[in-house]
């Protein structure tokens, strides 16, 4: 089966930037990707840019034009995200059968784990970021739900090519489990659905200059606010009220924040872990998937994931994360 990403030659990358009128120097750099490929492309006489190829057949013209549009809509109000370049009023180009879109190059290094100063201006950040996504909805980008991130994902792992068949019934049965724990969770909690980053893990907010910047909206969707703030927790109990006290403090500065959306949580990192299983399944056919995660279909790591899940069910029990501001 050939692989979508077959004919993306370094000739063809060259190609597609100079198609929009730059002129390379011909150096090609591929860089970290897996869901799309990202290169960096040397110009000559001007900083290089990254080029941004889609992965076919993932997201419409109209999703990815959203994603663009809401990048368009921070960057008017100076909220520091990575822009897609325009050239005559469009972001979105083909070449060659490929959909791309070019971007400044923006380094930076993410936040440093527990540090309370950063997480109070991620918290501005973020403030900054839903109070612009709560202003409208995305019509075309699939939504944040048990049924997309969970049931979905179950569905894709149940094929049997990757489970090994003597952890299918004990991966299935806690699954199962979660699933209709996770259900029950988002009836009693239901929250406002509004535009997120998607994705917001530290390293897409990276740091420089002592300032903080978006990068990698390739995610975003409609979901819980809450769903781009507990990745920036981590540690024990009593370190993560202290870090959400001091990101929701610098949140509620910029857009208010629904505390009712706290016991969510650990019902969000539940969908994240059945998601990127279910993710790897689906990608399995583009060869750079195999090569990097060649543990994905051991037994091991189903062990791990059983172990994990059973984990997410003890935490469901436990008294979600409380404000005290």
């Amino acid at each position: 089966m050939s692989h979508p990403f077959a004919s993306l030659t370094p000739d063809l990358v060259l190609d597609a930037v100079e198609s929009l009128g730059y002129l390379s120097d011909a150096r090609v750099l591929a860089l970290n990707s897996y869901e799309n490929r990202v290169y960096q492309v040397g110009l000559e006489g001007e900083a290089p840019l990254i080029a941004k190829f889609y992965r076919p057949q993932r997201w419409s013209d109209a999703a990815i034009r959203e994603e663009h549009q809401f990048s368009a809509e921070l960057a008017a109000l100076d909220i520091p995200v990575v822009a897609p370049l325009q050239r005559d009023g469009s972001s979105l180009f083909e070449h060659a059968g490929f959909r791309f879109a070019l971007f400044p190059r923006r380094g930076g290094r993410a936040p440093e784990p527990g540090n309370l100063d950063q997480l109070y201006r991620l918290g501005q950040l973020l403030g900054r970021l839903h109070a612009v996504g709560a202003l409208r909805p995305f019509e075309h980008r699939e939504a944040l739900t048990a049924a997309s991130f969970g049931h979905a994902s179950l569905e894709t792992l149940l094929d049997g090519r990757f489970i090994p068949r003597s952890l299918l019934a004990a991966y299935e049965s806690v699954a199962r489990d979660l699933l209709k724990r996770l259900d029950a969770l988002f009836a009693a909690h239901p929250a406002q659905a509004i535009r997120l980053h998607g994705d917001c893990h530290p390293g897409n907010l990276l740091c420089r200059d002592e300032s903080f910047h978006i990068v990698d909206l390739d995610d975003c969707r409609m979901g819980p606010a809450v769903q781009d703030l507990w990745m920036m927790l981590a540690g024990s109990r009593e370190e993560r009220l202290g870090q959400l006290a001091e990101l929701i403090e610098g949140y509620q500065e910029f857009h208010d924040f629904d505390s009712r959306e706290l016991p969510l949580i650990e019902g969000l990192r539940s969908l994240r872990l059945m998601h990127y299983s279910a993710w790897l399944a689906r990608r399995w056919d583009d060869p750079a998937f195999p090569q990097s995660f060649p543990w994905f279909g051991s037994e091991r790591y189903w062990g791990e994931q059983i172990l994990t899940l059973r984990e997410q069910l003890a935490a469901l029990d436990e008294p979600p994360l409380r404000l005290f501001l």
